[in-house]
C-alpha cells in the first residue's frame, strides 16, 4: 500500500528535525508559510537562524533530492525567510543562513546535509 499524498514528506520532516536536533539545533518554527512560500523548518544553530528546506526521495533514479530544488524554488525559500524575519525579528536581525537537508531512501535513509545550499540578501 503506498502512503498517503504528504506523509512521505512530513516523516521526512520529523526525521530532519529529529537528525538536527541530534546535531544541536534547535526547533523554533516548522512549516511556516506565508503568501511567499513555505519553509519546511527553521532551527537555531547556536546564534544562527537556519531555514532548512527538506527535500526527500526515495531513490536517484530521476535525480538527488537536493538537484529537485530549483531556482524558482530557491527564491521562494528566500523570500519566506524574508517574511519570517520582517515579522518576527523587528530590528535585531540574526545572523541567517539557508540549508537543505536531502533524504534519500526508504529503510536506511542516507540524509545529506548541505550548510549554506543557497544564498540570499535579506
Amino acid at each position: 500500500m503506498r502512503p498517503a499524498p504528504g506523509e512521505c514528506g512530513a516523516r521526512a520532516e520529523e526525521q530532519a528535525r529529529i537528525y538536527l536536533e541530534q546535531q544541536g539545533l534547535r526547533l523554533v518554527a516548522q512549516n511556516y508559510r506565508c503568501r511567499q512560500g513555505e519553509i519546511d523548518l527553521i532551527m537555531r544553530d547556536g546564534a544562527t537562524l537556519v531555514f532548512i528546506e527538506v527535500r526527500y526521495r526515495k531513490s536517484t533514479g530521476f535525480g538527488s533530492p537536493a538537484e529537485s530544488v530549483t531556482p524558482a524554488k530557491q527564491r521562494r525559500i528566500c523570500a519566506a525567510a524574508a517574511h519570517y524575519l520582517q515579522s518576527n525579528s523587528g530590528r535585531n536581525m540574526p545572523r541567517c543562513r539557508l540549508d537543505m537537508l536531502a533524504i534519500v531512501g526508504r529503510e536506511q535513509q542516507n540524509i545529506d546535509w548541505i550548510k549554506d545550499a543557497f544564498q540570499a540578501t535579506f
